[in-house]
């Protein structure tokens, strides 16, 4: 298992720090939406610039204009990109065919999908990489969780495939490991704590039990 830390913010200079901060601990750093829709590519390029060895994931959550908008993160250095599973065959298709050729990976989000076996299975047979359970912050103010949507989808498809987001926190995340899914997606619970690099090293030990 892998642990991902989401920074969804919009002050770049913050961002980066809380990179710079975990960088040696967490496996995958990911550039959320709420950055790119403010700053663009540019904290991906700085960030790779900084350190190239650095998995990256540039959460662009692509909806339309597949090639396009997937060249321009792999450009700047995205390891990772992400598409809305909701999105036209045809758009996943593009971006896969421009990840793939690019060294790159694509992770294709469920948010918002209904049946979500169905969906991750097409999605893998359209060439994705990874499949993200994610429960969305406006979700989550209601009481949501990705924990029953995991526990469903991880009888259907390769657990390791599996990106799970929404609420991962120290005190949820057991639960979430005892699914086995490939990427732990943390993003307040780290990026909001007090010593960010105390609660990355706890996550990343309950990983390992």
């Amino acid at each position: 298992m892998k642990l991902q830390i989401a920074i969804d913010l919009t002050e770049m200079g913050k961002a980066l720090c809380l990179a710079e901060k975990v960088k040696d601990i967490v496996d995958i750093v990911e550039i959320g939406t709420p950055l790119i829709i403010k700053e663009g590519m540019h904290p991906v390029r700085a960030l790779k610039s900084k350190f190239p060895e650095l998995c990256v994931l540039v959460d662009t959550k692509i909806m339309d204009g597949g090639a396009i908008e997937c060249h321009d993160a792999c450009e700047a250095g995205a390891d990772i990109v992400t598409v809305l599973a909701l999105a036209d065959q045809a758009t996943i298709t593009e971006v896969v065919k421009t990840a793939h050729a690019a060294g790159k990976q694509v992770l294709a989000d469920l948010i918002g999908v209904d049946d979500l076996a169905a969906k991750a299975q097409l999605c893998l047979t359209l060439g994705v990489d990874l499949i993200g359970v994610h429960t969305g912050v406006d979700r989550q103010k209601q009481g949501g969780t990705p924990l029953k949507d995991l526990t469903l989808l991880a009888e259907k498809i390769d657990p390791s495939k599996i990106a799970v987001a929404g609420g991962v926190s120290l005190q949820t995340i057991d639960d979430y490991v005892r699914l086995k899914p490939g990427i732990l997606i943390a993003g307040s619970a780290l990026y909001n704590a007090a010593d960010i690099k105390q609660a990355a090293l706890a996550m990343k030990g309950r990983l390992r039990k």
